[in-house]
């Protein structure tokens, strides 16, 4: 089996992206793996660390708006149709498969042209522009929420779920006790709050964290946050002497499963794949979407979550040390909500995922419906 996978932006494409490059390598160890990306995306980094080639195209991110900047992007985007399709013709895949980004508007457009039949995977409720765009000539769009449906109503949607780095029989075989050891984490009678903001950050979230901490000092909770690289050095400069007993600053999780174990609680954005980890570990968040994310997804996403008393929404607008301090309080308190809210979190979880993925793109590449 020859694929083009494309991808680009932030970890809830590209990870998927390469979760299914790796199902497609499971199945069929002569498969050839091919990924098409841009010259400066976070993929770059995360797809050649997963051991896949990857070729850049010019692409540009489109608004809505008309500006100066927009004009090149749509001029770009059009030249990268055209690197795109060298790249197809020289690779000869059986199909292409996109996970969002704005690349996927270019790289499938040359699919179309050249017809080669192609699959996107949307792991937002709400389809980001680039999944709109090439919806009605996509061979099946995969979907990580069965609601995203309804917003894609003419085009061949098959609910499959996202993949993920780990699934919820690794985390279930975990023992909390030993994992909070592992991370040096057993805080004796303090339950411990774990923050982190994904891939594109979260200022306005550390700051008001840190500011929670020095105000209120918790006896009942232990602080973990995580900041990522960019961010590390200036956060820890915030972190005074007087507050480390209650704050632990770290730059990244390598074990990010032991963390989910580990946790009572959690402060996150509401990216589609901390979404599915929050389901896949059962695990209560207080859930603050991105304001800036494209179309407002996050919001969709977190609610997604909150309809079905699996999370608690607290959008930036209204977020203070207050607010936090007092909502964090109410349900570290209380732990029959918490085991409950995790336990609605994991029933939404989509059984099954990777063998109904891999199952659809065998379909395609064969011809089938």
């Amino acid at each position: 089996m020859r694929v083009i996978i494309t991808c680009a932006g932030s970890g809830g494409h590209i990870n998927p992206a390469i979760a299914i490059a790796n199902l497609i390598k499971y199945y069929d160890k002569q498969s050839e793996i091919l990924f098409i990306g841009t010259a400066t995306g976070l993929e770059n980094d995360l797809v050649k660390k997963a051991g896949y080639n990857l070729k850049q195209i010019r692409a540009g991110r489109l608004h809505r708006r008309v500006t100066l900047e927009n004009v090149k992007n749509i001029k770009n985007a059009f030249l990268g149709i055209g690197d795109s399709k060298k790249i197809i013709r020289e690779f000869q895949p059986d199909v292409a498969i996109g996970t969002g980004g704005y690349i996927c508007v270019s790289v499938m457009k040359a699919a179309q042209k050249l017809k080669i039949p192609y699959i996107l995977h949307e792991s937002n409720v709400f389809p980001g522009m680039s999944v709109r765009l090439n919806a009605k000539h996509a061979s099946k769009i995969l979907l990580g929420f069965n609601e995203t449906n309804k917003h894609l109503p003419n085009a061949n949607c098959i609910y499959t779920g996202t993949p993920a780095k780990f699934n919820k029989d690794s985390i279930d075989a975990l023992n909390k006790l030993k994992c909070k050891n592992d991370l040096k984490l057993n805080i004796k009678g303090k339950k411990i709050l774990f923050v982190t903001g994904g891939s594109q950050g979260a200022q306005k979230i550390n700051e008001t964290v840190i500011d929670m901490v020095k105000k209120y000092k918790p006896q009942d909770f232990f602080v973990v946050i995580a900041v990522g690289r960019s961010n590390y050095e200036t956060v820890c400069a915030q972190v005074s002497d007087d507050i480390k007993e209650y704050i632990r600053v770290e730059e990244f999780i390598y074990e990010m499963d032991k963390m989910y174990k580990a946790s009572d609680l959690l402060i996150t954005r509401a990216g589609a794949m901390t979404v599915l980890e929050l389901e896949i570990a059962a695990k209560p968040a207080i859930l603050i979407p991105l304001p800036t994310a494209a179309e407002n997804h996050q919001l969709y996403n977190a609610k997604s979550l909150e309809d079905n008393n699996a999370g608690f929404v607290l959008e930036e607008k209204d977020l203070d040390v207050d607010v936090l301090f007092n909502k964090i309080q109410k349900l570290v308190s209380d732990e029959k909500l918490l085991k409950n809210t995790g336990a609605n979190a994991r029933k939404l979880l989509k059984e099954n995922v990777e063998q109904s993925i891999l199952e659809e793109i065998i379909k395609t590449v064969k011809g089938e419906v």
